[in-house]
């Protein structure tokens, strides 16, 4: 192909081929350029979810969005963003298809680490903050709760979940890393060279900052940005995915910054030393080993994840004995909020009741 290319670009003139060339940049700069004008000019898709908050310490609340009777799940998300993607628009909202499945959602809002959060450590996250809202969960429905987490969230889940095993009685993990080399060892040395390069302006601030989280996700795929800016350029004004994309975007844009010690904890423990693949995480001195649970177990991949691959989710369910898997042919975002949602979130409702079940659930839907 290049020896090809090479006959036929010896045949143009090499004027014309400049000129050709940089008509074609200053076409598609144009185009991105109206495109991010085309979002920022957008009024944004306003949430509309109705929430109580039942506990709250910190910078972290604990929020009830289900009907009393629903099954309790308590949800925990990633540490990086805002929970709100798992109900983002009245019509492309996880939680609330949950709670039309017979789920009641307890859904953790970590917040931006204020003063006390800005010195803790990964542990204080697990066995505090994430400990404390599984009881005020359990007070508030009077009975056991399931627990749920979603990509970074699950890997929390599951070091909850072990730590109070007899207490909770299903766990699902959603988009969740677990061997960070599955893929191979780049992962590690890139993580390794950017916390290095990182780690000034941690101990300048305390913390990771969102630009810079923002750049190491960015920095997985340079292109995308452009080439998802170019497709939103090219949505008919009346397509309903400029909201939705509108939507998605601007809660990307909502991150929040990493405590310090959280922030090497996760890019070097996890991303570079492979601690959970390799059976070395360690919580409160404990290990985290996932072949320890005994309880129904699920996990949901997504095949076309870029931000978790599918071999990293997959690892978490092959270390536990009798888990159960959802494929879904969704992406990292798309399987909670795009076209494959629903139907992910169906299997998830169905598999909580079929949990339900087998803990002999008695005294209405709420009690698992």
């Amino acid at each position: 192909e290049g020896a090809a290319l090479a006959r036929d670009l010896a045949a143009i003139p090499p004027d014309d081929l400049a000129a050709a060339v940089t008509a074609e940049i200053a076409g598609r700069s144009a185009r991105l350029l109206s495109a991010v004008e085309r979002y920022r000019g957008h009024p944004g898709g306003a949430r509309q979810s109705t929430s109580a908050v039942v506990w709250a310490e910190g910078s972290t609340r604990l929020l009830d969005l289900g009907p009393p009777d629903g099954i309790p799940l308590l949800v925990v998300p990633s540490l990086i963003n805002r929970w709100y993607i798992l109900d983002l628009m009245p019509e492309r909202s996880f939680l609330a298809r949950l709670v039309a499945r017979g789920v009641r959602p307890f859904v953790v809002d970590w917040g931006a680490p204020g003063e006390a959060e800005r010195g803790f450590m990964l542990d204080d996250y697990i066995t505090g903050r994430l400990e404390s809202a599984l009881d005020a969960a359990r007070e508030v429905a009077g009975s056991p709760v399931a627990v749920l987490g979603y990509c970074m969230g699950g890997l929390l889940a599951t070091s909850l979940a072990l730590r109070r095993r007899d207490e909770i009685p299903a766990l699902a993990v959603v988009a969740s890393p677990w061997d960070f080399h599955a893929v191979g060892p780049d992962e590690g040395r890139r993580a390794e060279l950017s916390l290095a390069m990182l780690e000034p302006l941690i101990a300048a601030v305390g913390e990771l900052p969102v630009d810079a989280i923002q750049w190491l996700f960015h920095s997985q795929d340079p292109f995308q940005v452009i080439d998802k800016f170019l497709r939103f350029g090219g949505l008919p004004p009346d397509s309903s995915r400029v909201d939705l994309f509108v939507a998605v975007e601007d809660w990307v844009n909502d991150g929040v910054p990493l405590a310090g010690a959280v922030a090497r904890a996760c890019l070097g423990g996890w991303y570079a030393r492979n601690e959970p693949g390799r059976g070395e995480w360690h919580v409160a001195g404990r290990r985290v080993d996932p072949a320890a649970w005994r309880r129904p177990f699920l996990a949901v991949v997504p095949t076309r994840d870029r931000i978790v691959p599918p071999p990293s989710a997959a690892a978490l369910a092959d270390a536990v004995p009798g888990a159960e898997r959802i494929e879904t042919r969704g992406g990292h975002i798309g399987m909670i909020v795009g076209d494959a949602a629903p139907a992910v979130t169906t299997r998830i409702a169905d598999w909580l009741h079929d949990a339900g079940r087998a803990f002999n659930c008695s005294g209405g839907a709420g009690r698992l």
